[in-house]
């Protein structure tokens, strides 16, 4: 039994495992080449005993290939996408390489990328949360092992790390502002899920921006978890069931305001005239049907390139009392066809 004071260590691994320290490393690292019974053992029989890899001594072996790593919950969505473009476009000019990961919004896959890349692979992690990340123990253990963690528009907000966010809050005010601008009186709205800051901050931006104009709060209008384009389908159903239309949308995504616009384009209902919609995100196809769909701009290319900098200061000037910060950009309304009224 190892004294408090005592390390575990790689040796320790092999040697309980009757195994190598070099196989015991690259099943630390989740690499492929290792069986994944394997792996498995290792990586349980490290967290078992708390293992603690030398990043320092790593760094050294690694020479100088400066690696981070970026998690985002899908990359084929133009904001994670152009969140990359915009965090590559500082770290290439920084000589770091960057290794992207996706959870594709599940929490155990992204449980897995975190300790896989927490054993040795990267310097430092940036990364957007899952829609099914409710725990942040795998993240709290990173930070605990001393790895600079960046968190970005989807953040888990007690945290004590840097974060980069757009005000999403803002941005539903905006959206609400203008359907009200423009004769608006009755607005349905599309929450995402409201245990993750973005949606929950959106949703608080629609209900105080009705009551601020003394519009009623339906409850019967508001539609939790509609932020795919299926299930924006699947809401709009429900409405052009309801015995009469509400005057507009403000959903918090676009791919969901995508699927209500189609839906409802189906059932003859005229957009904007009968029913207004907005969303939220500004994706590239949002002025290539038709009518157009307005959105909120959350200025991507920036909040990677501002989280890429925040990350960078962190490797740069490791500091004993190291303090986080936020960054908090102001988002930009795109106002296209969907949502202009004739009064």
């Amino acid at each position: 039994m190892k004294s408090p004071k005592q390390k575990y260590t790689i040796a320790d691994i092999a040697r309980e495992l009757g195994t190598t320290t070099s196989t015991v490393s690259r099943a630390l690292q989740d690499n492929p080449r290792i069986s994944l019974k394997m792996r498995k053992a290792v990586q349980e029989l490290a967290q078992k005993n708390n293992y603690q890899p030398d990043y320092r001594a790593a760094s050294l072996r690694r020479g100088s290939a400066k690696t981070i790593g970026v998690l985002v919950p899908k990359v084929d969505r133009h904001f994670f996408a152009t969140v990359l473009s915009g965090i590559d476009d500082v770290m290439a000019g920084e000589g770091y390489s960057v290794i992207i990961c996706q959870s594709f919004e599940s929490f155990e896959k992204e449980q897995q990328l975190v300790q896989s890349l927490m054993y040795g692979k990267v310097d430092g992690l940036i990364a957007s949360i899952s829609t099914e990340t409710k725990d942040v123990t795998h993240f709290e253990t990173l930070v605990s092992k001393g790895l600079p963690l960046v968190f970005f528009d989807r953040v888990w907000e007690s945290l004590r790390v840097s974060k980069v966010l757009v005000d999403d809050y803002q941005g539903a005010v905006m959206a609400v502002e203008h359907l009200i601008e423009n004769g608006c009186k009755t607005i349905a709205h599309f929450a995402g899920p409201q245990h993750i800051n973005v949606y929950r901050n959106r949703t608080k931006g629609y209900l105080n921006t009705l009551k601020k104009h003394g519009l009623e709060v339906d409850e019967k209008l508001i539609f939790h978890d509609v932020i795919t384009r299926d299930t924006g389908c699947k809401a709009m159903q429900k409405i052009l069931n309801m015995s009469s239309l509400p005057d507009a949308i403000f959903s918090s995504g676009d791919y969901s305001a995508l699927g209500a616009i189609l839906c409802a384009k189906e059932a003859g209902v005229s957009i904007p005239e009968q029913l207004a919609i907005t969303g939220f995100a500004n994706e590239p196809w949002d002025s290539f049907f038709e009518p157009s769909l307005t959105s909120v701009d959350q200025h991507a290319f920036d909040i990677g390139r501002q989280a890429a900098s925040l990350l960078l200061d962190e490797l740069k000037n490791k500091k004993p009392s190291f303090v986080p910060k936020t960054i908090v950009l102001s988002p930009e309304l795109i106002v296209r066809k969907s949502s202009i009224k004739t009064l």
